[in-house]
């Protein structure tokens, strides 16, 4: 939303004269981020479902809006309407492309701009795509700040030439889709014995800011706010040998590091 704020201030090459903003109804208390960033920029707000005119309005653009559009609603934008999505298109169709690149640890992601299709979501033609080499122990939340600045670049970069880009859309291939279904609170609680330790961290570095991750303990849940690899622990490869035959879940104390260290089905975590 901010990228396309600059783009409209008065001057001869001016890209965007109007701007609105349709969001979805809060279900939590306070504001979408969306929304208070909106009425900062003083721009008009309008809630979904908006039944208002849109016939003034060139092009559409969504981000992560989790609502199919009529094609109606689409056909009245002269231009359709675009989606920034952060992934490489067809892989990661979903809500959750981006937990799903750090569950699956993939090594390299990117950013579809894709035209919106009704009836299905992530289908549509891609306009722009770019990949992206993902750092290594990158969380979800770290990958989302660095996907959300390209993706911005690269919306202003399709609509300053938008009927040439439009012209040079793709289909999106057959071969490859996977899909990203939205995560719940119960991906969150750890099998010891079904996970080893690097799905583990993965794990955490996928939803840990969503959902921290959660065990039992003597009946009661805990939730486990931060993990360290065992590699970085100094000296724990000696207290391995000794406790060789701890059971998946069983703990282990590193008085040196002062941290807790649980068996997993491989491996510490």
């Amino acid at each position: 939303l901010q990228c396309l704020v600059h783009p409209r201030e008065p001057s001869e090459d001016s890209l965007v004269s109007r701007l609105e903003v349709v969001t979805l109804p809060s279900r939590l208390p306070g504001d979408l981020p969306v929304r208070s960033c909106a009425r900062e920029l003083q721009l008009p707000v309008h809630e979904w479902p908006h039944t208002g005119p849109v016939g003034q309005f060139d092009v559409g653009v969504v981000a992560s809006f989790g609502r199919l559009l009529s094609e109606d609603l689409i056909l009245q934008f002269p231009y359709g309407v675009l989606n920034v999505h952060p992934s490489c298109l067809p892989r990661w169709r979903g809500p959750a492309p981006i937990v799903h690149t750090v569950l699956n640890g993939d090594k390299v992601t990117g950013v579809t701009i894709m035209e919106i299709r009704p009836k299905r979501f992530d289908v549509g033609p891609i306009i722009k795509q770019e990949v992206f080499a993902v750092p290594p122990h990158c969380t979800a939340k770290e990958l989302e700040v660095m996907l959300s600045k390209m993706g911005a670049n690269m919306l202003i970069s399709v609509l300053k030439n938008l009927p040439e880009s439009l012209k040079n859309k793709k289909e999106q291939p057959n071969e490859g889709v996977t899909f990203a279904p939205k995560i719940s609170i119960a991906k969150s609680c750890i099998k010891w014995e079904e996970q080893t330790a690097a799905q583990i961290i993965q794990l955490h570095r996928a939803i840990g800011s969503m959902f921290p991750l959660q065990t039992l303990w003597k009946g009661s849940t805990v939730k486990l706010l931060d993990f360290v690899e065992v590699d970085n622990i100094p000296g724990f490869a000696d207290q391995i040998l000794n406790d060789s035959g701890a059971v998946p879940g069983s703990l282990l104390y590193h008085k040196v590091s002062q941290t807790l260290i649980a068996r997993c089905k491989v491996g510490f975590s």
